[in-house]
């Protein structure tokens, strides 16, 4: 019996020696096995992530070629031009850089519009052009007319357009303050060339190429200044009454000028002289304080601008563009870029009986934007019909 005892325990001894050795060889085979795995992950995620820069690179120096310019040269053969020496320093400058169509990008919003396939769910774009320094005007268009909303059943978006001004601090103070607006709003387009009345054509051209990049299929486009008063519910419902025009057809309506010319005076804002527009006669064109025009005809503009010489006056070269396309402008009876006729002064010029049914009024300062605005708005308001604009 002793023995037996005997004989079971040193067979125990010999199988817990058996398991301890099998289990330690399991264990340095799944080790083993772990190792080569992780191996293989690190080498494969080395593969991905160098895989990962070289397309960053690649979309990088892509977004450099497409978006990104050297600063324009200035054309000295401009001195040539008969009577430049006797032009005023604004007019040589236009000359100077006439050629110029492409600026580095200091701000942007390419998804602006939900990306250029999605940009069809934009019914109207308002396009403003808003220069640095007036920050109190684009503040108060947000809370009113620009702001972006849904209406009868279609989305309003909101761009400003910008170029710079000044130099060195106030320069970089100016950008700093477009940043931050980015920041919180994502609103601005931004281009490092000087944000001057002269360069407003250069703006729009900037802009359409923007467009066409970006927002392609966006259905309608208001195209204003930043002190207008707009009633942007009321252009909605003018649009969708539209028959067959989605947007992809002719629209171009506004303020109809024509019949006029380039004004030849020195000292007048809006001077062009010869050396700039030789003909003395401009084709029919909208104020450019606020025009409603359809997507089709923004890029019709933007095609034709490429072989058109830029104009500094930017509401007649957009008349020039669809006058080369075999189009026109026509005229809408509610946008008044020339103001209000208001036909006594015992009257108040801001009742807003008179905004209430109009598309578009130039101008108005902030204060006076956010008041009417409010007061159109007001369920209480009542208007008869002498208190109306006709």
């Amino acid at each position: 019996m002793t023995r037996l005892i005997s004989l079971f325990r040193v067979s125990s001894m010999k199988n817990n020696k058996i398991t301890i050795c099998l289990v330690t060889i399991f264990f340095l085979l799944v080790l083993h096995l772990y190792k080569d795995f992780i191996e293989t992950k690190t080498i494969n995620l080395h593969t991905d992530v160098k895989e990962e820069n070289r397309q960053t690179r690649q979309r990088t120096k892509k977004w450099s070629n497409l978006y990104s310019w050297p600063k324009c040269q200035q054309n000295i053969s401009a001195d040539s031009i008969t009577g430049f020496s006797s032009l005023p320093g604004n007019v040589k400058d236009f000359l100077y850089y006439r050629h110029c169509r492409h600026f580095p990008m200091l701000l942007d919003f390419p998804d602006k519009c939900g990306g250029a396939d999605k940009s069809a769910e934009v019914f109207l774009l308002l396009v403003i052009k808003s220069s640095p320094t007036n920050y109190d005007r684009r503040e108060v268009l947000r809370k009113t007319w620009a702001q972006e909303r849904l209406h009868n059943g279609v989305w309003i978006r909101r761009i400003f357009i910008s170029g710079t001004m000044n130099s060195g601090f106030e320069k970089e103070r100016l950008n700093k303050l477009l940043e931050l607006e980015q920041r919180e709003y994502s609103d601005i387009l931004q281009w490092d060339f000087s944000d001057t009345f002269y360069n407003l054509t250069l703006k729009q051209i900037l802009f359409l190429e923007w467009m066409e990049r970006n927002c392609p299929k966006a259905h309608f486009l208001l195209n204003g200044d930043d002190d207008v008063f707009a009633n942007t519910d009321s252009m909605i419902e003018y649009l969708q009454s539209l028959k067959d025009n989605n947007g992809s057809k002719h629209l171009f309506t506004g303020h109809l000028i024509q019949n006029v010319g380039p004004i030849r005076l020195s000292g007048s804002k809006y001077f062009i002289p010869v050396q700039v527009h030789e003909s003395d006669s401009y084709p029919p064109y909208c104020g450019g304080g606020g025009f409603l025009l359809s997507a089709h005809t923004a890029m019709v503009i933007y095609s034709m601008s490429q072989s058109t010489p830029i104009l500094p006056i930017d509401d007649v070269y957009m008349g020039m563009c669809l006058a080369k396309a075999g189009l026109g402008p026509t005229s809408h009876i509610g946008v008044k870029t020339a103001g209000l006729y208001i036909p006594s002064r015992k009257l108040d010029e801001y009742n807003p009986c008179y905004y209430k049914d109009i598309l578009l009024v130039h101008r108005f300062l902030p204060p006076q934007m956010y008041l009417m605005w409010k007061r159109i708005h007001d369920p209480k308001l009542r208007c008869g019909h002498q208190n109306k604009q006709r």
